[in-house]
């Protein structure tokens, strides 16, 4: 039997109607709205976008800000849907896309633990056996019963990422969340994420770190404008990786 890709990306674009004025408030955009006077501009944020993946791979998606890299993360996690193309995932996706997507701040860190794991798809009885790791990992313990809306930035990615990886999720997709936090967690972010690599987690993996991407990936896939570079190869052996990552750098 044929191994297909875990993930297949075939010719994605995805298009935004941007309002092409600014509005003082939201009571004007919703009466404007209402009497048809905003007039819209199109931006495609992806173009004809194409690649695949099997299993076991780490792709780092790299380019400047707003090229796409994003984007493209939200609609292989099913967040967006593309305007155009497909993308077909084989397995269970484990999403660190943006910091505190579904929490509920007004709930405690140990209620959110299993929120976020009912909507990973996790029973009652499994966050059980999980919630001691995700504690620990996330070095939070004297914090479980405290909301989290009184939580910084860095203490959120801490609790996202421990919850995010606990299990082996067949798919991993990061999107810049190692670049908050301090040196130290990062180091045991990166250490996780290895491990789950050599166990067989395809990873997805979105930095502007270039020591992070030369670090965790296999392959990569540059971003311009929404449309990739050198005809949207994946840059799977060491040279060519060099070469890429050495261009973006430029």
């Amino acid at each position: 039997m044929e191994n297909k890709p875990i993930v297949e990306v075939q010719q994605v674009s995805m298009k935004f109607n941007l309002a092409s004025e600014k509005f003082d408030s939201f009571k004007e955009y919703f009466i404007k709205t209402l009497k048809k006077q905003i007039s819209y501009n199109e931006f495609w944020a992806l173009n004809d976008i194409s690649f695949s993946l099997e299993k076991g791979d780490s792709l780092g998606l790299i380019g400047l800000n707003g090229s796409g890299k994003s984007t493209m993360l939200k609609i292989i996690a099913g967040v967006l849907k593309p305007t155009k193309g497909n993308v077909i995932v084989r397995g269970n996706v484990a999403p660190l896309i943006e910091l505190g997507a579904g929490f509920d701040y007004d709930l405690t860190a140990g209620e959110n633990i299993y929120l976020n794991g009912a909507i990973l798809g996790y029973s009652k009885e499994q966050m059980n056996e999980y919630y001691d790791d995700i504690v620990e990992f996330s070095e939070l313990k004297d914090f479980m019963n405290i909301p989290v809306k009184n939580f910084s930035s860095g203490m959120i990615s801490r609790l996202a990422f421990a919850i995010a990886t606990i299990g082996q999720p067949d798919i991993l997709i990061v999107d810049e969340v190692l670049s908050v936090g301090d040196f130290h967690f990062q180091t045991k972010c990166e250490a996780r994420i290895r491990k789950m690599k050599e166990a067989g987690t395809t990873i997805l993996f979105v930095s502007h770190s270039i020591d992070q991407v030369q670090s965790l990936c296999s392959k990569v896939v540059w971003l311009e404008k929404g449309q990739t570079e050198n005809d949207g190869r994946c840059y799977g052996s060491r040279r060519n990786l060099q070469t890429i990552i050495s261009r973006w750098k430029i």
